[in-house]
């Protein structure tokens, strides 16, 4: 839980750790006692002055630049002083403690992870979504998802959020003065082509949806789960896939006894690809330990790459071995889970044919790679035409698919002979309440609570 949100706070805002610049950050109703003590001068606002920072003897803690943002123009829609001083733990930790001392008789206080934009949120400086940005674009492990964060702090997520819930308040309107109104003899709904504005707001959330589902891939990601009989080529594929030898390759039965993984980008796509431990009976406890590992991690992948070794393909020990495997995998993981079945060892199997539904490749030369990437692409629902995708997260979407389905039912209501009206009616502002929690205008305390807590602290 947050402490009071009147309370002035106090933190680190940059990484810890040494730096050349560090940022002490202060966010108060006045911050003019902290100025006063640290800076000794008055500061013009939104200027950079080069002065010393002083200590309560009055010697210099530090030298460096201090900005003041005046209340309502800054980060956080209060009073802001930032301290910009060498990037050392010392400095810094020294810097917090005297403006915690210079503002103790206002309260002063450290301030607890994400308040600062916590606060920005509750004075209407950002909304919800632009406050998940700020995190999402910090977190941001490929170039896409740092464009597509930055769009949705530009706003332009929330502006699309906007135009869905405008829309839907003019039809709820509609809707209302007919129920409020029904001994009028002009048609509202009809007069208003209701059926006409449902049709295009469904069709504008699809297209909504639809960019929604592209951002939340570039924030998250999928998981890649590589399986297979031992000496397959798993971890020469995991290698091949991430151009580094990460995982140790030798020809011995049962090298890998423990999760390998790393994360790679296909057109700005995070692929978290899992390399695994072979699958087969064996009586050496820490392989039999590795074993289990794989199957759990096979349970929680949005995708596995099961290889098949093209050079023991004509075994008839190898193939009673996969058929286990294949009825295992069956029993052991979702239905919806798709599994990929891979040809490895091309290069060494000049005649060998695959399977229509399997995919043939050498992770030695590389050959077939590019045929992979595109395959895990559409696995993962990605559409090359990517301009546009702002960042979304999980909660955006249920939000969003709830949206639909409200739109679903109240479409139902309005199509029949003699329309449900109030039913419609309580659809639609059910659908406007979830597009609302997208931006945080209806939205419960504890959602906030868990959305700001995952800031840094000083953000």
């Amino acid at each position: 839980m947050f402490a009071r949100e009147d309370q002035p706070i106090a933190a680190i805002a940059t990484a810890p750790g040494r730096g050349a610049v560090g940022i002490v950050r202060v966010s108060a109703r006045s911050v003019q006692p902290v100025i006063d003590a640290l800076c000794g001068r008055p500061l013009r606002p939104r200027e950079a002055t080069y002065l010393p920072f002083r200590a309560a003897d009055g010697s210099p803690i530090d030298q460096g630049l201090a900005i003041h943002f005046p209340a309502p123009h800054s980060y956080t829609g209060e009073d802001v002083l930032e301290l910009q001083a060498h990037g050392g733990p010392v400095v810094l930790q020294l810097l917090l403690a005297r403006c915690l001392e210079a503002g103790a008789a206002m309260g002063l206080r450290l301030a607890e992870p994400g308040e600062f934009t916590r606060r920005a949120f509750l004075n209407d400086k950002i909304d919800l979504a632009q406050a998940e940005a700020i995190a999402d674009l910090i977190d941001a492990s490929t170039e896409a998802a740092a464009r597509s964060a930055s769009r949705s702090l530009a706003g332009e997520f929330s502006r699309e959020v906007h135009q869905l819930r405008d829309a839907l308040v003019h039809l709820r309107m509609l809707v209302e003065a007919t129920l409020d109104f029904p001994e009028e003899e002009i048609d509202f709904l009809r007069q208003a082509d209701a059926q006409g504005q449902l049709t295009r707001l469904q069709e504008t959330l699809a297209a909504v949806l639809r960019r929604a589902r592209q951002g939340a891939l570039l924030r998250e990601g999928i998981k890649v789960v590589i399986a297979g009989q031992p000496n397959a080529g798993k971890s020469s594929l995991l290698n091949a896939l991430a151009g580094a030898e990460l995982a140790i390759v030798t020809p011995i039965p049962g090298t890998t006894r423990d999760v390998v993984s790393q994360t790679i980008q296909i057109e700005g796509v995070p692929v978290h690809v899992v390399d695994t431990a072979g699958l087969r009976e064996s009586q050496d406890v820490v392989e039999r330990i590795g074993i289990e590992r794989a199957w759990g991690q096979i349970a929680q992948a949005d995708a596995v790459l099961f290889l098949h070794d093209l050079t023991r393909a004509g075994e008839a020990a190898y193939q009673a071995a996969d058929e286990v495997l294949q009825q295992q995998l069956r029993e052991r993981v979702p239905a919806s889970l798709t599994v990929l079945q891979l040809w490895n060892k091309a290069d060494a199997v000049d005649t060998a044919q695959v399977p229509a539904e399997g995919l043939r490749l050498s992770a030695r030369t590389g050959d077939g790679l590019q045929d992979l990437r595109r395959r895990l692409l559409e696995l993962a629902g990605w559409q090359a035409t990517s301009e546009g995708v702002y960042i979304a997260r999980e909660r955006h979407l249920q939000a969003l698919r709830r949206v639909d389905a409200h739109l679903a039912e109240a479409d139902a209501h309005l199509a029949g002979e003699a329309p449900a009206l109030d039913l419609l009616a309580e659809e639609l502002r059910l659908a406007q309440n979830a597009l609302n929690e997208i931006t945080g205008e209806f939205s419960a305390d504890d959602l906030l609570g868990v959305i700001f807590s995952s800031f840094c602290i000083g953000k």
